[in-house]
C-alpha cells in the first residue's frame, strides 16, 4: 500500500494514493475506539476510575462504548495515567464526527436531510468532518428561532448535537469547525491563554466584536453562544462553578418544568440572581460566570431566540414580551457593567458624580438617575438610562435594593410564590402596583407594608413620557408601551411628587421659597403638588416645571383617581352621588351643582361632606388658572384660541382673560361659553383666578 512520504507530483494517481492514506489513518482512528483491545487497555489503566463510574462499568466491551464513556465523564476522573490515556483518546474522537460513538445513527437522517455532507469514509477528509456538526448546529439553531425554510431535527440527534458540544466544552481544540475557524483570531488575541476548563471560549468571546475578528470565527463564536444559551453545560466554566449553587437552590429539579427549559441559561440566571436578590449566599466563582454570561446576553441580542423570531422590524406585543425576559435575565439592574453600552456612555458620569460609591454596587444606577438632568450628565449615558429604565418600570425584581426590601411584603401581602414570582395571572407590574397600594394606605386604613419606598425606587413610576420614543440596544420602541397606568396604580401621578425626582429638580427654587415645610414628608399627601399649583405664577417658578405642574393636572382632569387629595377627601361623595364618573371635570361639575343646589335650597344637612366642600373650591380655582383644565370650554373656544390668542401663553388664566377681552368677536359657541364662566365669576369672585391672583394683598388688606 502507498504511503504519504512516497506521494507527489500532480497526477491522478498521486491524488489517489493520499486519498488511500487517508483512508488508511481514519480506519486506523476507528479501530482504536472499537477494538477490543484498546478497551482492554482501558480496562486496565482505568480500573480504579471504571468502578467508581457506574455508567461506564456496566458498559459492552470492543464496541468502543467504554472509552466512549470514559470520555463523557473525563472531568470525574482523577486518576493520572487514565486521564492521560483517556485525553489522547478524546482528541482522535473529536477529529471526525463518525467517531463518537452512536453520532452517525441517531443523526443519519438529519445530515442527510440538512445537506450537511456525505456520511461516507471515502468522501470527506478529517478537517471537513466537522462541518458537518457545524452544519447540524445551525440547523438546531435556525429551527429554535423559526428562521424560514428551517427543517426539523429529531429529538434524539437534537440530543446528541447539545451532547457533542457539552463534550467539548473545555477544550476548543474538540470543536473543530470553531477550531479551525479562529486558528489565527486564537494567536491574535489569546496567545498566553491556556486551553482547557473552557478558557479559550471566553477569551474569543470577550473578543467577538473586535474589528480584527475574522468573519468565519464570529460566526463561529455566535453558533457555540447560541448553543449554550439553550443548554448552560455547553459553556464548561458555567457549569463547574454554579454545580453546586443549582443544587442549593434547587433550579434543575423542577419536575414541572421540561428539561430542555430547566437547561436554559436563561433558566439558570433567573433562579440563581433570585437567590441573590433574596440575599441568599451563592459562590463568587458562580457570580463571576454569571456576570459574564449575563453581559453575553445583553451585547449580541442575537443569542435569544425569542427576540430573533418575533422582531420584524418594528416592536411587536411578543417582541416587547421577549426584550422584557432578556433584561430579567442580563439583570444590569443589579450591576451596571453587564450593559457594556451603558457602561461606556455613564463613565464620565460615575467618574463626577458617583465616585464615592463602590464600583458595581446597584446604588450606582440609582445615583445616575438622580442626576439624570443635571450639567453631570451626557446624552448618550441619558439614552442608555432610558432605555434601561423603560424595562426596569415594568418589573420590580429588576431593582434589587426594592426586590430585597419589599420581598417579605410581597409574599405576605401580594401572594407571591417561589422565585419565579410572575405568572399570567400575576404580571410583573402587578407586584408593583399591590405594594404600592398597601404603601399609601393610612395607618387608619391598616397600612402594612415594613418599608416605605426610597428616592431610588420611586424613580419606577415616573411617568412614562420621559422614557417613551426612545430606542433599545436598536430597536425601536414603540411609541405610546403600555405604562403602569393600565393596573391601575392609585393616584400615581400626583399622592407622590418625590416620585418624579425630574420634576423636583426643576421646581427646587419653588419648593425651598414655597414649599419648604412639606416638601419633606416621606409619604406626601398631594400637599407639595397643591404648593406647587398654587405658586404656578411666582417668578421663581421656571417653564420646565411649570410645564411638569401643568403635566400633572392635565393627567388628573382624565380620572379624579389620579388626584390624591381630591379622591381622598371625596371618594365617598363620589360614589354616592356621581357613580360611574370618571372625569375630574365632570365630577367637578357633578359635585358642584350639586352643593349649589343644596345651597339654595337651604337644605339642613348638605349631601357633600365638609371634606370634600373644601377640597371641590381648592380644584374649582385651579382649573380657572388655566383653560385646558376645563376640557369643554377649551374644545368649544380653540379655533377662537387659534384666530385671535394664537400668542398667548396658557397659564395664569391667560387664555381665558383674552377671550374675555375680544368677547365681541367670538364664535357663538365659545361666546356661550364664555358668557357662562363671567356669570359663575360674578356670583363667587374667587373664581375669578386674575382678580384673586392681581388683588391678593389688597384682599388680604382691606377684606
Amino acid at each position: 500500500m502507498c504511503s504519504a512520504i512516497y506521494c507527489h507530483g500532480n497526477s491522478y494517481r498521486t491524488w489517489l494514493c493520499l486519498f488511500l492514506s487517508l483512508q488508511l489513518l481514519w480506519n486506523y482512528k476507528l479501530n482504536l475506539t472499537t477494538d477490543p483491545k484498546f478497551d482492554s487497555v482501558a480496562v486496565e489503566v482505568c480500573k480504579t476510575t471504571i468502578s467508581e463510574i457506574k455508567e461506564c462499568a456496566a458498559e459492552e466491551l470492543g464496541k468502543g462504548y467504554l472509552v466512549s464513556c470514559l470520555v463523557e465523564h473525563r472531568g470525574n476522573i482523577t486518576d493520572y495515567q487514565c486521564n492521560q490515556y483517556i485525553t489522547k483518546m478524546t482528541t482522535i474522537i473529536f477529529s471526525d464526527y463518525r467517531l463518537i460513538c452512536g453520532f452517525l445513527g441517531k443523526c443519519h437522517d438529519d445530515i442527510n436531510a440538512l445537506h450537511c455532507g456525505s456520511i461516507s469514509t471515502r468522501e470527506k477528509d478529517i478537517h471537513s468532518q466537522g462541518e458537518v456538526i457545524a452544519c447540524l448546529e445551525k440547523g438546531l439553531i435556525r429551527e429554535e428561532e423559526g428562521q424560514p425554510g428551517a427543517r426539523h431535527i429529531k429529538d434524539d440527534c437534537k440530543k446528541a448535537i447539545m451532547r457533542v458540544a457539552e463534550l467539548s466544552s473545555d477544550d476548543f481544540h474538540l470543536d473543530r469547525y470553531l477550531y479551525l475557524a479562529c486558528r489565527d483570531d486564537r494567536e491574535r488575541f489569546c496567545e498566553n491563554t491556556l486551553a482547557g476548563e473552557g478558557r479559550v471560549y471566553k477569551c474569543l468571546f470577550n473578543h467577538k466584536f473586535e474589528e480584527a475578528m475574522s468573519e468565519k470565527c464570529r460566526e463561529a463564536l455566535t453558533t457555540r453562544q447560541k448553543l449554550i444559551a439553550q443548554d448552560y453545560k455547553v459553556s464548561y466554566s458555567l457549569a463547574k462553578a454554579c454545580k453546586s449553587d443549582l443544587r442549593k437552590f434547587h433550579c434543575n429539579v423542577d419536575t414541572s418544568l421540561p428539561r430542555a427549559r430547566e437547561a436554559r441559561l436563561s433558566f439558570l440566571l433567573l433562579c440563581l440572581e433570585s437567590a441573590v436578590h433574596r440575599g441568599r449566599v451563592v459562590s463568587g466563582e458562580c457570580q463571576g460566570e454569571m456576570m459574564d454570561y449575563r453581559r453575553m446576553l445583553m451585547e449580541d441580542f442575537s443569542l435569544s431566540p425569542e427576540i430573533v423570531l418575533n422582531y420584524v422590524g418594528s416592536i411587536e406585543p411578543n417582541c416587547q414580551k421577549a426584550l422584557q425576559v432578556l433584561i430579567q435575565e442580563a439583570d444590569p439592574g443589579a450591576d451596571y457593567r453587564i450593559d457594556r453600552a451603558l457602561n461606556e456612555a455613564c463613565e464620565s458620569v460615575i467618574q463626577t458624580a458617583c465616585k464615592h460609591i463602590r464600583s458595581g454596587d446597584p446604588m450606582i444606577l440609582s445615583c445616575l438617575m438622580e442626576h439624570l438632568y443635571t450639567e453631570k450628565m451626557v446624552e448618550d449615558c441619558e439614552h442608555r438610562l432610558l432605555e434601561l429604565q423603560y424595562f426596569i418600570a415594568r418589573d420590580w425584581k429588576l431593582d434589587p435594593i426594592l426586590y430585597k426590601k419589599c420581598q417579605g411584603d410581597a409574599t405576605r401581602l401580594c401572594h407571591t410564590r417561589g422565585w419565579n414570582d410572575t405568572s399570567d395571572i400575576m404580571p410583573p407590574g402587578a407586584i408593583f402596583s399591590c405594594l404600592y397600594r398597601h404603601a399609601y394606605r393610612s395607618v387608619e386604613q391598616g397600612r402594612r407594608v415594613s418599608f416605605l419606598f426610597s428616592a431610588n425606587v420611586l424613580v419606577l413610576t415616573a411617568p412614562q413620557g420621559w422614557i417613551r420614543g426612545k430606542s433599545v440596544y436598536g430597536i425601536a420602541l414603540p411609541p405610546h408601551p403600555k405604562s403602569l397606568f393600565s393596573l391601575e396604580l392609585p393616584s400615581l401621578s400626583q399622592q407622590d411628587i418625590q416620585i418624579e425626582a425630574l420634576l423636583m429638580r426643576a421646581c427646587e427654587p419653588v419648593i425651598q421659597t414655597y414649599c419648604h415645610e412639606v416638601a419633606d414628608n416621606q409619604i406626601d399627601t398631594g400637599d407639595l403638588m397643591a404648593c406647587l399649583v398654587q405658586n404656578k405664577h411666582q417668578k421663581e417658578m421656571n417653564e420646565k416645571c411649570s410645564v411638569g405642574v401643568t403635566h400633572f393636572q392635565l393627567i388628573q382632569i382624565k380620572d379624579f383617581r389620579f388626584s390624591y387629595k381630591f379622591k381622598t377627601a371625596c371618594k365617598e361623595d363620589v360614589l354616592k352621588l356621581c357613580p360611574n364618573i370618571k372625569k375630574k371635570v365632570d365630577v367637578v361639575i357633578c359635585l358642584s351643582t350639586t352643593v349649589r343646589n343644596d345651597t339654595l335650597q337651604d337644605v339642613k344637612e348638605h349631601r357633600v361632606s365638609v371634606k370634600c366642600r373644601k377640597q371641590l373650591r381648592v380644584e374649582e380655582v385651579e382649573m380657572s388658572e388655566d383653560i385646558r383644565l376645563d376640557p369643554e370650554l377649551y374644545e368649544s373656544c380653540r379655533p377662537d384660541i387659534t384666530k385671535l390668542c394664537q400668542n398667548v401663553a396658557p397659564g395664569n388664566a391667560q387664555i381665558i382673560e383674552c377671550l374675555k377681552d375680544k368677547k365681541e368677536k367670538l364664535t357663538p359657541r365659545c361666546h356661550q361659553k364664555v358668557f357662562k364662566l363671567q356669570e359663575v365669576e360674578m356670583v363667587d369672585p374667587e373664581l375669578d383666578y386674575q382678580l384673586m391672583r392681581v388683588c391678593k394683598h389688597m384682599i388680604k388688606v382691606s377684606c
